[in-house]
């Protein structure tokens, strides 16, 4: 029983790093390799995408069960845009005029984001836990676009806006599928949604010719990207869920905003001084305040 606690709390810290590390590697790839957002994105969702969709059909699942249901269909559709595709376009977007850190921190204001609408619809009037939680990350995200200074901006407004956008379409990510995954695997859904996202980003948004520079680093930030970033940090906070509770996944998987701040500062040099790591810390410390309610 202990082993595989220790499993769990394992797998929950190596794939939360790794997505704290993707947002490096996407900082990366678009100052260093030019990299458009657009292009970039829509390599990442229609290779992710479809090696998830490539698994579920070896594991012997039916991957087209979701569009013989007349509701999931049109579910999945709407999942993959509001959803998959608007939280990580935010967060990408977020990043180009920031940076990966920022990006990452703002897009952690999501667990206020649902517990703010979770007391709406239960007209639930909130607790102690629940109040200082929402007032910790009004402060965090206050001190990190101000840097302390309670006049200015330290950051661009398009930073602020497409990192708080990000967090209210990670939200709707995070709430609007639970019916589809007491159907269907959690892979097939990330996968159906990550594959039409991408095809979205390529229809609409059409993000050809190809700008950048493609080199053998561009080929290792992708593949931290693809790989360890979205393949293997999906599969290591999925089956985390076997061994430990949803709360404490919830409360471990904070260590993604601290991973993406250490990285920025130690590989990209990203300037971070003491109100931002003040604000930093109280954003995180909500995750954990949340984590306790039942």
């Amino acid at each position: 029983m202990q082993s595989s606690r220790s499993k769990g709390i394992y797998m929950i810290l190596v794939g939360a790093s790794l997505w704290g590390a993707s947002g490096t590697a996407v900082q990366y790839l678009f100052e260093q390799k030019h990299l458009s957002p657009d292009w970039l994105l829509m390599v990442r969702m229609i290779v992710a995408g479809l090696i998830m969709l490539i698994y579920d059909k070896y594991a012997g699942r039916d991957i087209w069960a979701i569009w013989r249901h007349p509701t999931h269909r049109y579910k999945i559709i709407v999942y993959a845009i509001i959803g998959m595709f608007m939280t990580q376009y935010g967060y990408f977007i977020a990043i180009q005029y920031g940076n990966a850190a920022t990006a990452t921190v703002l897009q952690y204001l999501m667990p206020v984001i649902v517990l703010v609408y979770s007391l709406w619809r239960t007209k639930h009037f909130p607790g102690k836990i629940e109040v200082t939680a929402v007032f910790l990350a009004t402060m965090g995200t206050y001190l990190l676009v101000t840097k302390g200074n309670w006049d200015t901006l330290a950051i661009s407004q398009q930073t602020l806006f497409w990192g708080i956008l990000s967090a209210f379409a990670m939200a709707f990510y995070t709430l609007y599928p639970r019916e589809m995954l007491k159907t269907y695997s959690s892979t097939m859904v990330i996968g159906w949604s990550m594959f039409i996202g991408g095809i979205f980003i390529n229809v609409f948004l059409q993000p050809w010719p190809f700008i950048g520079i493609m080199d053998f680093g561009t080929v290792i930030g992708m593949t931290v990207l693809i790989l360890f970033g979205t393949l293997i940090a999906f599969y290591c906070y999925l089956d985390s869920t076997k061994y430990i509770k949803a709360s404490e996944v919830g409360a471990l998987a904070s260590v993604e905003p601290l991973s993406s701040v250490l990285l920025a500062v130690v590989i990209l040099h990203v300037d971070f001084g003491l109100a931002e790591i003040l604000g930093v810390a109280c954003i995180i410390s909500t995750v954990f305040l949340l984590a306790r309610q039942k």
